[in-house]
């Protein structure tokens, strides 16, 4: 398959670049799967659309405050972005980043009082710094939301509250479960008196998520791994669903992610799972544990759009899309959503 037949024309004028004055107020575009027929409603009309005994599972990662702007030696400035926390990176004294503009190892770096040290160049923009301090204390000190490139802006305070989803918790992102950003508590508690069970799962956001993929051919791509932990809990609770005949929705491609790497595990008896996650889901690929996907829109020729299209189907996603730009919904991190069922 070529990436050129994942595309589509979108006006900036749609591109979300803040977030809506309240959340939980966007707009939602309901895609049969079966039929293609396409209903246009509200973010808080979903508990309309899941029915007792349906399992939302969602994603409790939290985005750091990744994004650094670091002195060099001679005072020239340079911009890292640490990258997701992973199994095997614990160290935050010694980590990953992306860097913007020239580095070389051994370049001494200056953020607040701690001092970091190009260890390593990677290619592709990446780069191993070892630094003084911790560099999650530092981040969340000096640190800035990082917000993607397209909204060409500086994060603010709002951004702060509002890159982040209500219910996140554990550490690690570096970008957020976009489509969890529209929820609210008080959607949750309309879903959980419907009898709808709610479920989460940790995966933390990162390389594999937002690099484009630069292969002509997509089955020629590599997913970058993605670290995720599956509680027993919410093991219990997909089993429990499936075998009540009733529906596992992800709320977001991480989570559908998540779970459709995981599926043989999930499979078994239940207990905790984790693992690093590097599955690259695209059109042809049969789903095995979810039935349903609450999601943003996506960029042209994205591994989330592909995603997206795996499970809905290019021939409907498309229509979809070009029914949503019609009617002006907003993509993207700060825009509105899709529910596929």
């Amino acid at each position: 398959m070529k990436l050129s037949d994942y595309n589509y024309d979108l006006p900036d004028s749609l591109i979300a670049t803040e977030p809506p004055k309240v959340r939980g107020t966007s707009r939602l575009l309901v895609l049969d799967l079966q039929t293609g027929a396409i209903l246009d409603k509200k973010y808080a009309d979903i508990a309309d659309f899941l029915v007792a005994g349906d399992l939302l599972v969602l994603n409790d990662t939290r985005v750091i405050k990744a994004r650094l702007k670091a002195i060099k030696d001679n005072g020239a400035q340079r911009e890292i972005i640490l990258l997701e926390k992973h199994s095997f990176d614990n160290d935050w004294h010694r980590h990953r980043v992306l860097y913007r503009r020239k580095l070389n190892v051994g370049d001494k770096l200056q953020v607040g009082a701690a001092q970091l040290i190009v260890e390593e160049i990677q290619g592709d923009g990446l780069a191993i710094i070892r630094s003084s301090q911790d560099l999650l204390e530092l981040a969340e000190i000096y640190g800035e939301v990082p917000l993607p490139p397209y909204m060409h802006r500086d994060a603010t305070a709002l951004d702060v509250e509002r890159y982040q989803t209500i219910w996140a918790d554990e550490q690690g992102s570096v970008a957020a479960p976009t489509a969890s950003l529209n929820m609210t508590d008080d959607i949750l508690d309309a879903l959980r008196v419907r009898g709808v069970k709610v479920a989460y799962i940790t995966l933390h956001v990162g390389l594999g998520t937002f690099l484009p993929i630069r292969t002509d051919l997509i089955e020629d791509h590599h997913m970058h791994q993605e670290h995720f932990d599956i509680p027993k809990l919410t093991v219990e609770a997909i089993q429990s669903a499936k075998a009540g005949g009733k529906r596992v929705v992800a709320l977001g491609t991480t989570v559908a992610r998540t779970l459709e790497y995981a599926n043989d595990s999930i499979s078994q008896s239940p207990a905790n799972i984790s693992g690093e996650a590097d599955i690259f889901i695209y059109p042809g690929y049969r789903f095995k544990t979810i039935n349903g996907l609450l999601t943003n829109y996506h960029a042209p020729k994205s591994t989330v759009l592909m995603l997206t299209a795996a499970f809905a189907g290019w021939d409907k996603l498309l229509p979809a899309y070009n029914h949503a730009i019609a009617e002006g919904y907003h993509f993207f991190s700060y825009g509105d959503s899709m529910l596929i069922l």
